[in-house]
Parts: structure tokens; C-alpha cells; sequence
């Protein structure tokens, strides 16, 4: 009787104990569930970037993922995917204990963990919260997840991020992304039988996809239309006639990514204000300056303009070029080529070269606007010039010759460097640096033993450090916007996946120069395409511009611009050397060819206008081109010799020229020769 007391002692005991451990380790499994506040559903999305007018240019992901609201589906879309992956999705709580008890069998019986018995709401879990990883433990913790994800989401929002979340191989996570992967359209424009297929590869993408194993895809969509008309939401007729339909689907599309240099800027400036998170998973719209046909124009000008020089370090073709456009009155970038889309070194920002005599713009622009006129006469002659450092230094023109007696217009037009240099010489460097500084030129050397503050620097062109593509467009962009400088930008508005406003930009104005100033530059720079320097790029309509090139044939520039867009041409090797190839040499000739090309494209569905004449101008000017003073009626002046001129009111010529004045015998006609 003892032992049999002590037995059930024991036996009370060690249950009690087993039971005790249970009860604790149940408690702490229960313990160990999420708070709601922890289930937070969070789903990558993919981010879309647009031109100017909504067309996209390229999409930035993690995971391809298109938010859709399941409101827009229609009812077959949703039933598809809830026949073949949980018919009873309605009806349990996050667990359904009948499916999982059938798969525990199948796997003990096989030995294998093949089956899974998850519904909806387990596999949202494991996708959103858990891992992949097969083990009990991960089992067990989709089931707390699941009942907490039920407890704090209602079905339809459970089965909407589900819509949202499956993947389906080809880097398409979703049933929109997987709809327009697969058909080309919409999910709410999916067939029965298109649904049904997308449907039956969420089980197995590899396998199923219609692109790798078509017939297989097939079986796989007449089972999951079986499975419908068993669960009731097709009628006999509905899946056979679904099963009949031929597999059509859509052409598979390579990735190109357009407009690759101006993408990374923006993805640049998105990461800087947003974070990466937000950029590549964020679903965010953005919507930018840019117009992918200027963008294919320019592009396409630039590689057939281009020198076929090199073959550069065996990776990138040399010479390089770069080209960007902007609208004047807005700084909006309609345009940004960094290179021949070789490599990711955006030469239209980041590269700072020579500008050559494409900076000449500074010091007849400063002298404008302090009293110096179009028909001021200068010397071009051969000049020494007495550095700040003592040394001496003699400029020479391009073809090595010298004109004599020639005007500002003249010398601008004809680019003439010894009068350039007068010019600076005469204002003094500083004032040619402030006004560069405040038309958009960031990058002078101002300090230190090498700098800026120069004859040479300033009427060459040849700076310590080089200026950008983006600030020479935005100081010319002065002139072509009547005095008035814009901050240019490449983003207009940026939302997020529910269509939320984060940032909306516009024009940034502040006014540099007068409109006077403005527009006798303008007129100037229209003499360098009509009459100069310049003449490749006269595309037939208002336009002016400035040659540049370095004196060493290391970089070659065309800047220009019409009433509505500026435009910045470039080439030359990315180490600097001379661009002679075969026997040829390169320089600014060939970006004024570049640039006419890409103008006449890119505007050639823009109304032809002119540039905005404002008031304050005194026109028609009779001067002599050899004093810059006035021709009388009676002057016999030879007519190249004479010239119409426009000026500021109050700096136009009041005196007649000394060559008009005759002598005495000068109206007796047989005197006169």
C-alpha cells in the first residue's frame, strides 16, 4: 500500500511538475507575441521619376513594387489569389488548425517540412515580419504574429498588403507589378484567366512563371480555375471558358535607364533630403524639369558631333562631351548629358575646365554696364601687359594677326584676345570677378599664389580650377532673361505613395543686371552666330552665343541660348590634352556644329521668336566703325566703313567723326575724288 501511496506521490508530482513547465513555457510563448503597436505592416515600394510632361523616365527600387488599392480590383483578381492560397481566408482568425494539422501529417508521412498549412495571414507575417527559414520555431512564431495581425487589421487590409507583397519572380513583387510584368497593363484590367495565372505562381515563381516554363504556367492557371469553381466563385461554364483562352504575354522589357546622368542627380538630391530608404522603397512620384526628347535630341547631336579620338584608358571613349539646357526665365534643367553614358562622372556638374573665350561675356558685360559702348573704338595691336607680379605678358589672337582699329562689337565677334584683355585691364579684375560671381560663376580662385585675379584668367579664360557646364548656362541664362539670374532646378514636385505632397518647387529670381545691359549683350552675341566666330550654330532663328576654346585645344565650348533655352555644349578629353586626331584639330567650331544641331530638334516645334527689346535703348545710330563717333547725311565715308548702331540711352555718340569734316574745297565738285 506505501509503494503504491509513494507511486501516485510521484507520479502527481512529476505531472504536476511537467504540467507546471508546460503552463511556463506557454506563458512565456505567449508573452513572447508582439504588442499591436509593434505590427506595423511596411512594404517597399518602387519609386517613379518623370519628365516635365509626366512620361517616365525611370523607376528606383529595392523590390519592384506597385502600391494598389484593393478597391480597384475587381473580384476575380482577389478570389484567385484567396481560392489557390486560402480558401477559408474568410473564416479563421490567422490560423487555420484543419489546414495545419493536414499539412503536419503530409510532412511527417514524407519526412519533410513541404508542407506549410500557412494562410494569408501567416505568410503576410513571415514576408513582412519573420524570415524564409523552415523551422518549428519560425512556425510558431507566425502563428502569434498572425493572430496579432488579425486582431489589429481588418481582412480586407490584410489581404490588400498581401496583394502587395508576394513575389513573383523577374523582380516583380505585387499583383500590379506582376500584372504589368506579365500582360502589359493594369491588375484592375487582368482577365479571370489572367488572374488565375498570376494567382497559381505565387506558389512557387520559379517554376510557375509563364516566361520560364509556359505549359507548366498553364496546368498551374487551369488548376487555380478549378479550385475557384470548387470554392464557388466561377460556375462551370466561367473556368472552362477561362481555360480555353490562349497564354498572351506581354513582350519581356529590358531595363533602360534613361537619361542616366541627370537620373543620378536627382537620386542624388532625393537621398540628400529624404534618406535612401525613402528614395529606393518609399513608392515616392517625382516629378521633374527634364524633356526626354530635347534629352534624345541632345544626346544624339553630341555622339555624332563628337571627334572620334581615342580609345582613352581602354575603358571610356575619349574625347568625353557634355551638353545641358535650361529654361532662362525659370532655371528649370530641360536637359543634362554628363558623357557618352560610359560611366556615372557627370562632366555637365562635376567637371570644372577651361571656358577659353566663352568667359569673355564677363568683362564686356561689366564694361556695358559701366558706360562703355558697341562702337567704343580699341586698338588690336600687338600689346605687352605688366602682370601683378611683374611679369610681362603679351596675348595673342587666334590667327596670330591683329586688326588694327576695331569696335566692341567687332572684337566680341571676332573674338579678339589683346582687346579683351584691354577691356579687363581698363575695369580692373575684381569688377569682371563680381560680375561673374553674381551672374552664377562660383568657382573663382580669389586667394593664394595661383589664383583668378588676373589680365589672363579673366580675358582667356584659363582659371585655376575651371567652371561647370550649370553655372556658365545660368550666366548666360542672365542675359537671355533680361537681366534677371534663376537658380536652376530639376525637381517640381515630389510626393509620396498616397499621393501626398512632400515639397513642391519653382523659380528662384533675383535681378543682376539691367534689361539694357542684358539686351546689348544679347544683341552683341547674336553678331558672334550671324557674323563671328560662331556661325556653325545659326539655326535660322533669333539666337546668340559665344565661342570658346582653351589654348591649348584641351576643351572646346558653345554657349548660347534663344528666348527660350540655353544651352551649354562641351568636349574634350577628361585628362586634358590637345584634341588633334589624324592629323585634325578640334576646338570650338565643332561644339557651335554640336550645338546648332541639338538647337534646331529641340525647338523645332517652338513658335520662332524674338528676344524682348525693353525700353531705354536708342536705335539706328549712323557711327563710323573706325572712331565709334557719329556719320553725317553728307559723310562719304565708305560704306563698310560705316555701321547702325544700338546704345543706352545717354551713351550713344554725340560727336561727329573727325573723317566726316571736309575742307574748303571739299564742295567743289571737280576737286573732289
Amino acid at each position: 500500500m506505501k509503494r503504491k501511496t509513494v507511486f501516485i506521490y510521484v507520479i502527481v508530482i512529476l505531472g504536476s511538475t511537467l504540467l507546471g513547465a508546460g503552463v511556463g513555457v506557454l506563458s512565456a510563448y505567449l508573452r513572447s507575441a508582439p504588442s499591436l503597436d509593434q505590427v506595423n505592416i511596411h512594404q517597399n515600394f518602387t519609386t517613379y521619376i518623370y519628365d516635365i510632361n509626366g512620361r517616365l523616365i525611370t523607376d528606383l527600387y529595392k523590390e519592384n513594387r506597385i502600391p494598389v488599392d484593393i478597391n480597384e480590383l475587381p473580384d476575380h483578381v482577389k478570389n484567385a489569389v484567396v481560392a489557390i492560397e486560402d480558401d477559408q481566408f474568410y473564416n479563421h482568425h490567422g490560423i487555420n488548425f484543419i489546414a495545419f494539422g493536414r499539412a503536419i501529417l503530409v510532412n511527417i508521412r514524407d519526412w519533410s517540412f513541404s508542407q506549410g498549412g500557412g494562410t494569408i495571414t501567416m505568410q503576410l507575417a513571415r514576408n513582412v515580419f519573420l524570415t524564409q527559414k523552415k523551422t518549428i520555431m519560425r512556425k510558431l512564431e507566425e502563428f502569434l504574429w498572425a493572430v496579432q495581425i488579425e486582431r489589429k487589421y481588418s481582412k480586407d487590409e490584410i489581404l490588400e498588403a498581401y496583394l502587395n507583397e508576394f513575389y513573383l519572380n523577374h523582380g516583380a513583387y505585387g499583383i500590379e507589378a506582376g500584372a504589368r510584368t506579365f500582360f502589359g497593363k493594369s491588375a484592375k484590367d487582368l482577365s479571370v484567366s489572367e488572374a488565375a495565372l498570376i494567382a497559381g505562381v505565387i506558389r512557387w515563381p520559379t517554376r510557375y512563371s509563364p516566361f520560364v516554363n509556359p505549359d507548366i504556367a498553364i496546368d498551374r492557371r487551369n488548376f487555380v480555375l478549378s479550385r475557384m469553381q470548387e470554392v464557388g466563385y466561377l460556375t462551370e461554364a466561367e473556368a472552362t471558358q477561362a481555360k480555353n483562352e490562349p497564354l498572351v504575354l506581354a513582350p519581356r522589357q529590358q531595363r533602360v535607364v534613361q537619361a542616366s546622368y541627370f537620373v543620378d542627380y536627382v537620386i542624388a538630391d532625393l537621398v540628400k533630403t529624404y534618406g535612401e530608404a525613402a528614395v529606393f522603397s518609399g513608392g515616392l512620384r517625382v516629378y521633374t524639369t527634364l524633356d526626354l526628347d530635347m534629352q534624345r535630341a541632345a544626346e544624339k547631336a553630341l555622339a555624332e558631333g563628337i571627334p572620334v579620338g581615342s580609345s582613352g584608358d581602354g575603358v571610356l571613349t575619349q574625347p568625353q562631351g557634355a551638353v545641358l539646357s535650361l529654361v532662362p526665365q525659370t532655371g528649370e534643367i530641360r536637359v543634362m548629358v554628363g558623357g557618352l553614358g560610359e560611366d556615372s562622372f557627370n562632366r555637365s556638374v562635376q567637371a570644372l575646365r577651361s571656358p577659353g573665350s566663352a568667359i569673355k561675356i564677363f568683362p564686356y558685360t561689366a564694361a556695358i554696364d559701366n558706360g562703355v559702348t558697341v562702337a567704343d573704338v580699341y586698338m588690336d595691336e600687338p600689346t605687352d601687359f605688366t602682370t601683378i607680379t611683374g611679369e610681362v605678358w603679351s596675348p595673342r589672337n587666334y590667327y596670330e594677326t591683329f586688326a588694327g582699329e576695331v569696335t566692341v562689337r567687332e572684337a566680341v565677334e571676332d573674338s579678339l584676345n589683346v582687346i579683351a584683355a584691354q577691356v579687363v585691364d581698363q575695369l580692373g579684375p575684381q569688377t569682371v570677378i563680381d560680375y561673374a560671381k553674381k551672374m552664377g560663376i562660383t568657382t573663382f580662385v580669389e586667394q593664394g599664389r595661383v589664383n583668378d585675379v588676373g589680365l589672363a584668367p579673366l580675358a582667356l579664360g584659363g582659371m585655376t580650377k575651371g567652371v561647370s557646364l550649370l553655372e556658365l548656362a545660368t550666366a548666360y541664362g542672365v542675359l537671355a532673361n533680361q537681366g534677371i539670374k534663376t537658380k536652376p532646378y530639376a525637381i517640381t514636385r515630389i510626393t509620396d505613395a498616397n499621393g501626398n505632397v512632400l515639397e513642391q518647387n519653382g523659380p528662384q529670381l533675383e535681378v543682376v543686371l539691367s534689361e539694357q545691359t542684358s539686351y546689348i549683350m544679347t544683341d552683341l552675341l547674336r553678331g558672334v552666330i550671324e557674323r563671328g566666330t560662331g556661325k556653325n550654330a545659326n539655326i535660322g532663328r533669333p539666337a546668340a552665343g559665344k565661342t570658346g576654346t582653351h589654348s591649348d585645344y584641351q576643351d572646346a565650348w558653345f554657349v548660347g541660348y534663344t528666348p527660350e533655352l540655353v544651352s551649354v555644349v562641351w568636349f574634350g578629353e577628361d585628362t586634358p590634352k590637345r584634341m588633334v586626331y589624324k592629323g585634325v584639330r578640334y576646338g570650338s567650331w565643332n561644339a557651335a556644329t554640336i550645338w546648332g544641331n541639338f538647337m534646331r530638334e529641340a525647338l523645332k516645334n517652338t513658335p520662332v521668336s524674338d528676344f524682348p527689346k525693353p525700353s531705354g535703348l536708342i536705335e539706328g545710330v549712323l557711327i563710323d566703325t573706325k572712331t565709334g563717333l557719329l556719320v553725317t547725311d553728307d559723310c562719304n565715308l565708305p560704306h563698310e566703313e560705316t555701321r547702325r548702331e544700338i546704345f543706352i540711352a545717354g551713351t550713344e555718340p554725340t560727336e561727329v567723326s573727325p573723317r566726316c569734316t571736309r575742307p574748303w574745297w571739299g564742295s567743289i565738285p571737280f576737286l573732289q575724288r
